[in-house]
């Protein structure tokens, strides 16, 4: 195949093409079973589900942190940016994916500025061990002004807010230049506040045309934004439902999701979720 037919096959294959992926030990149930999702490019991707449901797992399994060790069927196959599983280095693949979370928040050291935080992102590091280059600096105020940190630049890690350290956090991860940017769980430790903000960044930043493609982890439907066009519901390890988020966000598909006592609202294009007070339902 010519170089120019390789890149326009790069161009049009899916961002993440999974098939019977299931993951368990085989002395219990798996802990996902039998997942099948494609995210094509352009589309923003939401995974929804209550604590348990296997959204962690299924992130580990997608960036490499899994192997066949951890109960990967041998017959799933799973793609990542055009690339197979198992014909394709994991651990170079997984640099062209920003993650945003708490398993980099909370390693990153308190005395770092924020301007170094972010440059820290062009290698995957978590701490700057040589001057930076100008074309570092460039890049990393260009990412800290885009997402609006800019006056942080010379801050603290240690007085960063939180809502703070996501942006900061995201600046960070692009700063690599990712295909795809995962944010799971963005919004866990913001007060409402916080969050409206931080949300509200997010919507601005999905709409720029150099944005990646973007996956909300969540088990909050206050978080779901107009910008996200798909969803992917789990419960138990297993897929509810997958798709348009405007088909498959219902009051139906949530109490699949969650437990019959849920009702979902619509309001201004935002989603809310009322529980019963004496319902059984997922957290």
């Amino acid at each position: 195949m010519s170089a120019s037919k390789k890149k326009a096959s790069a161009v049009s294959a899916p961002v993440i093409d999974i098939a019977n992926l299931t993951v368990g030990t085989l002395e219990g149930a798996p802990i996902l079973d039998d997942i099948a999702w494609t995210v094509k490019p352009g589309e923003h991707w939401v995974i929804l589900g209550p604590n348990g449901s296997g959204k962690t797992t299924l992130l580990s399994a997608l960036t490499g942190y899994l192997n066949d060790s951890s109960g990967i069927r041998y017959d799933s196959r799973m793609a990542l940016l055009g690339q197979t599983y198992g014909d394709t280095d994991w651990r170079a693949l997984r640099k062209h994916v920003g993650i945003v979370g708490a398993s980099v928040r909370n390693k990153i050291h308190d005395e770092n500025p924020a301007l170094g935080v972010v440059a820290s992102g062009k290698d995957a590091l978590l701490f700057i061990w040589e001057d930076l280059t100008k074309a570092e600096i460039r890049e990393a105020r260009r990412l800290l002004r885009l997402t609006e940190c800019a006056h942080l630049e010379d801050r603290l890690w240690a007085f960063l807010s939180q809502g703070e350290r996501q942006r900061v956090l995201i600046a960070r991860a692009l700063m690599a230049k990712p295909a795809l940017l995962i944010l799971d769980e963005p919004c866990a430790g913001l007060d409402p506040v916080a969050r409206e903000n931080f949300m509200g960044f997010v919507a601005r930043l999905a709409a720029s045309p150099d944005t990646p493609t973007l996956i909300l982890v969540t088990h909050h439907v206050e978080e779901i934004l107009p910008c996200f066009s798909h969803i992917l519901c789990l419960r138990g390890g297993r897929t509810v439902a997958s798709g348009e988020v405007p088909a498959v966000l219902t009051t139906a598909t949530l109490r699949r999701t969650f437990g019959p006592g849920v009702t979902l609202r619509k309001q201004g294009g935002r989603y809310a979720l009322t529980v019963k007070g004496d319902a059984n339902v997922a957290t």
